[in-house]
């Protein structure tokens, strides 16, 4: 397993993560979720990821009573959680959800209690809040590192302009500043790794946890037939990312890069996954698995990286044509 340093900072995070968003409690019950992690664990992956809102706190519930079964080092693995939306979905009252500083401590604690850890190695603000100033965002996360609550800060879904402005507070008063982003990035969702986030990289520096490397699994072409049942596109409640993927155009797409993937003794899900991780601005691609064979598949994407050369990247291009324009200058 190769590993990266996250952004400007000594942690090094496996460059394959495993997540727990939609499958933990939803389609997988402990026993499954105590084998794929361990698979995961086994094949050196050090990052797990998981947010108050999964599973409205049953997904931490889950790891954290796998994480106390397995009893590994706690020094061999870093686990994450992500505060905003709360996790009481619609009977969220006021102050059981967003930024404010009541919140971001309070979802730590739960967190931490639903995980059955310590600290957090990473503790993400799922969204922006544009109700509440930055300032107390930045306090709040500097005031849980120094409590050991936490060890690092970062966001999830912030544009470019709200990550800098959360480092010009930090900077202003002396506080610690975010220092991972985690956003979605794959062959067809490319603009903010690509484009939008370069100053970033370039000026302060950041490290990416990214998510959806197989865009909800059309980009493994388990879709291209229809939709499996028992998926992630045929549960209920994530219509959104039907009408999302479940487009010709992506469609015809994503069998043409099926071929490619065929061409090169690989599976689609290998190069797809092999594509994000080749790009040195991602630290770690976070995997999502309900089953033994998938999981052990996505791990094989290392391999692939070496057929992924030039001809092969432009191939790629020329079938997603998703490639973001940059001005010049």
């Amino acid at each position: 397993m190769e590993y990266r340093y996250m952004g400007k900072t000594g942690l090094q995070l496996s460059v394959l993560s495993f997540g727990s968003w939609v499958s933990f409690h939803k389609q997988i019950d402990d026993r499954v979720a105590d084998e794929l992690m361990g698979i995961a664990y086994d094949g050196g992956v050090n990052f797990f990821d998981n947010a108050e809102v999964y599973a409205l706190g049953e997904s931490e519930k889950m790891m954290g009573r796998v994480l106390k079964k397995k009893n590994w080092d706690r020094t061999s693995y870093s686990v994450s959680s992500k505060a905003f939306f709360g996790w009481r979905g619609k009977e969220n009252r006021p102050n059981q959800s967003g930024l404010s500083r009541k919140h971001l401590v309070e979802a730590c604690h739960e967190a931490l209690q639903r995980l059955q850890l310590d600290y957090l190695d990473l503790y993400l603000c799922h969204r922006p809040d544009k109700k509440v100033p930055v300032e107390e965002v930045v306090w709040t996360m500097h005031n849980l590192i120094q409590q050991g609550k936490i060890l690092y800060w970062g966001t999830s879904e912030w544009s470019g302009v709200e990550i800098m402005e959360a480092h010009r507070v930090a900077h202003q008063h002396g506080l610690i500043t975010p220092v991972v982003e985690q956003c979605q990035y794959n062959l067809l969702e490319r603009n903010k790794i690509e484009n939008e986030f370069l100053m970033v990289f370039k000026t302060v520096g950041m490290g990416t946890t990214i998510w959806s490397p197989l865009a909800s699994g059309l980009l493994s072409g388990k879709y291209n037939d229809g939709i499996p049942e028992g998926s992630r596109l045929g549960l209920q409640g994530f219509d959104w990312l039907k009408d999302r993927w479940m487009k010709d155009e992506l469609l015809n797409k994503v069998k043409t890069l099926a071929s490619l993937a065929a061409e090169l003794n690989i599976s689609l899900a290998e190069l797809s996954i092999a594509w994000c991780i080749k790009n040195p601005n991602v630290t770690t691609a976070i995997l999502g698995a309900t089953r033994k064979e998938q999981l052990l598949q996505n791990l094989k994407a290392l391999d692939a990286i070496e057929k992924l050369d030039t001809t092969v990247m432009q191939r790629i291009e020329e079938v997603v044509g998703t490639k973001p324009v940059l001005p010049e200058y």
